[in-house]
């Protein structure tokens, strides 16, 4: 994680900034700019974007993102992926997709890059709890495990290869295990 060398910015001044790449975040009045994705991070990222996106955007259930920024409750930051349900995804005056989320996503999707910090990864995550978010993944290919985050609800554990992981419920019986998504690395 590389903090960048800003002066103290509001988060006006923040969203005023050209972006960058790796994106930058705005976490408690500081400027962090996100690891650049590697290998693993980027298949993984990729397949379960796909994996989503066959099961949910035809039926207008939901829309995955990738590297979607997301401003709310005093924060800027960019998940991994963003999920939204077909009826949050914010439209323009055309009926488009807009450019600017101001809400949290209803699943937010996180992969650990070596040497990221999982301390602040979790810290993003529970604040899209906080503000309405109906789950957040967080996931380490490292350990091959994923840990599954639910407002006021005991964090779950997933690392044994046979496992079905837990979906947000607007998914249905959509089923992926811990084997399947970690498979992805071996195709």
């Amino acid at each position: 994680m590389v903090q960048a060398a800003y002066k103290a910015l509001t988060l006006t001044e923040f969203l005023r900034l050209p972006e960058t790449k790796p994106a930058n975040e705005y976490i408690d009045g500081q400027v962090i700019q996100k690891p650049m994705p590697q290998g693993k991070h980027s298949v993984i990222q990729g397949e379960l974007i796909s994996f989503i996106k066959i099961a949910v955007k035809k039926q207008h259930i939901a829309r995955a993102f990738p590297e979607l920024r997301c401003t709310f409750g005093d924060r800027s930051i960019v998940p991994d992926i963003s999920v939204f349900t077909w009826e949050r995804i914010p439209r323009d005056e055309n009926g488009e997709i807009a450019n600017t989320f101001t809400a949290a996503p209803d699943w937010t999707i996180e992969i650990l890059s070596p040497g990221q910090s999982q301390t602040k990864v979790t810290k993003n995550i529970l604040h899209c709890l906080k503000h309405n978010a109906r789950m957040g993944w967080l996931i380490d290919p490292s350990e091959q495990t994923i840990f599954v985050y639910r407002p006021c609800q005991e964090i779950n554990v997933f690392d044994k290869s046979d496992s079905n992981l837990l979906m947000p419920d607007f998914l249905g019986e959509l089923k992926l295990t811990v084997g399947e998504l970690f498979g992805w690395l071996l195709e």
